[in-house]
């Protein structure tokens, strides 16, 4: 008995790190101190059965809590059965307590000021596992400090890694890929909920995610899933719109084209028209963000069935998740693997901090005050530049070129002679290299790992694999890439290929439906934490060789 409650308390620590929750050896040296110094005391094995159901009863105190991080009761959940009860019902009731717009509303004042969330055990002493100091407190304490040089290769150099901005729901790692909130992709597919028999994590629970920091109950996400279906219809002026869209414009163009229009009837723009404080901002912006995110399928799938001749835009269906409807909308919703695909696919597309193209240009015109269907529609402007959300139907292109030219069952030797060939004559191999990262996208495992399970004989999935055991070695003996590993775009194009949706001049559209969760989700943080209109400096090339004349170097 002893051994088992010690156990179980090491188990719940692993699981916190594997969280990537902050302070998890602070907690364990806490509670395992505290629960071994109680079990020293115990001199039968009575007294042992006493202390452990007084230990599960002190597990379902924390449960209650209403400070307890819906994580945490995840973890404690896996850990003990009682307490995996507990959790399920305390989810449950905070789940009908609170919509995402009133949760993000609680959170707001924690953001702002020097705010620490204290959880105490009732077993051992206060620990601080979740400390939030936030924009006031770390202005005060940091605001004047250098995070290091600017050089000029800075300015000539697109700005790469430069560090200049704020984005709390997603971070970059070179070595490690993109976390959301703290949480790898691994662990959002592990802890975000998922539609009945499904194994992918919801959209709807990646954007609570983005925005609250938390992992929500089956019954948040559903209730959202079920908001946005409400909203989902667009403007009748806006279909016409589409409608009478030549079907030779690109359908990013037609994209971007409806969701501008969108602001018509924006919430915010009329509202800020009107008159209202800084302090309301947030909950205009949410609420056309909200709108923003709802009505993208019944566009997306306008665009689909209007430029590939596929007749009338079938009904959201208010009972389904927004993948399954998306799905729907393109006409694919008697798969259930493609649905499921929608799912991972909207979730690793929908947020790559706050830097690249598309995000960082939300953020900027939205900067300005300008609605967010004003913003999202330049962002969506951004993604369709080939260096950004049009890589995937360029790698689709070379991929299928390379099958046309050395056939289906290639060797290795013949793959390796295209690749080269490539490199040679002053191309690049698409879907390889990234601008941050230095090991292989974990986006494109994840869909690896998915065409392993769903499409493993595909020809062209095969052909996936092998340029992947074979670019990185050439790239790095050409030394023609500081990383020589596969990004996103080298195989998102394969999967939906596969499953008949093989119209590659839409592929960006569907990464536009995904992006906007993280752009919706940094644009209403920007507005709730009162963010500056965006203005750097620029210099001319003579200013910066003045600037330097005579000076040693």
């Amino acid at each position: 008995m002893r051994g088992s409650s010690r156990g179980r308390v090491a188990d719940w620590t692993r699981l916190q790190l594997s969280l990537a929750l902050p302070n998890a050896d602070d907690v364990a040296r806490t509670v395992l101190f505290s629960h071994g110094h109680r079990e020293k005391r115990c001199e039968n094995e009575e007294q042992n059965k006493r202390f452990s159901s007084q230990f599960h009863h002190h597990l379902l105190h924390l449960l209650s809590s209403s400070s307890m991080p819906l994580p945490i009761r995840l973890a404690l959940a896996r850990v003990s059965p009682r307490a995996g009860f507990a959790a399920a019902r305390f989810a449950s009731t905070t789940a009908k307590q609170s919509t995402l717009k009133e949760r993000v509303a609680q959170l707001i004042p924690e953001q702002l000021e020097n705010v620490h969330l204290f959880l105490l055990f009732p077993i051992g002493p206060v620990s601080e596992l979740n400390p939030v100091p936030q924009v006031k407190a770390i202005r005060a304490e940091h605001g004047k400090k250098s995070f290091g040089p600017v050089v000029v290769d800075h300015l000539y150099g697109g700005m790469r890694g430069l560090p200049a901005l704020i984005w709390d729901g997603s971070v970059l790692d070179a070595e490690e890929g993109i976390r959301f909130r703290g949480k790898t992709i691994p662990e959002c597919q592990l802890l975000l909920p998922k539609a009945p028999g499904g194994s992918e994590p919801l959209p709807e629970g990646l954007f609570w995610l983005l925005l609250t920091g938390e992992v929500p109950t089956p019954e948040q996400t559903k209730e959202l899933s079920r908001d946005w279906a409400a909203r989902a219809a667009i403007p009748e002026f806006v279909e016409e719109l589409l409608d009478r869209c030549p079907t030779t414009l690109h359908p990013m163009s037609q994209f971007s084209l409806a969701v501008i229009a969108l602001n018509h009837n924006s919430s915010f723009a009329k509202a800020y028209a009107e008159g209202i404080s800084k302090k309301e901002y947030w909950g205009y912006v949410f609420e056309d963000c909200m709108d923003l995110i709802a009505k993208l399928p019944n566009i997306a799938g306008r665009i689909f069935r209007n430029v590939y001749g596929l007749g009338k835009v079938p009904s959201i269906d208010p009972t389904k998740d927004y993948s399954w409807n998306l799905a729907h909308l393109l006409g694919f919703s008697d798969n259930e693997d493609f649905v499921e695909l929608m799912r991972l696919y909207i979730t690793i597309h929908s947020d790559h901090e706050g830097g690249n193209v598309s995000a960082h240009t939300g953020k900027l015109v939205g900067s300005a005050l300008s609605d967010p269907f004003l913003a999202y529609g330049a962002a969506l402007n951004g993604l369709a530049g080939p260096l950004h959300g049009l890589a995937n139907q360029e790698v689709l292109v070379w991929l299928r070129k390379m099958q046309s030219k050395i056939g289906e069952d290639a060797s290795d030797e013949a793959v390796k002679e295209y690749v080269w060939s490539t490199l040679k004559g002053g191309q690049v191999v698409p879907g390889y290299g990234h601008a941050v990262l230095r090991k292989t996208d974990p986006r494109y495992i994840a869909q690896r790992e998915f065409a392993l399970k769903h499409l493993p004989n595909d020809p062209l999935f095969k052909l996936v694999g092998q340029v992947y055991s074979i670019v990185p070695g050439i790239l790095l003996e050409a030394g023609k890439a500081k990383n020589p590993w596969p990004n996103v775009d080298a195989h998102s194009g394969v999967l939906l290929t596969y499953y008949g949706l093989n119209q590659m001049q839409y592929y960006t559209v569907l990464f536009g439906v995904s992006r906007a969760f993280g752009v919706a989700a940094q644009l209403i943080w920007d507005r709730a934490l009162g963010a500056p209109l965006e203005r750097p400096k620029s210099y001319s090339s003579e200013a910066i060789k003045s600037m330097f004349a005579g000076k040693a170097t």
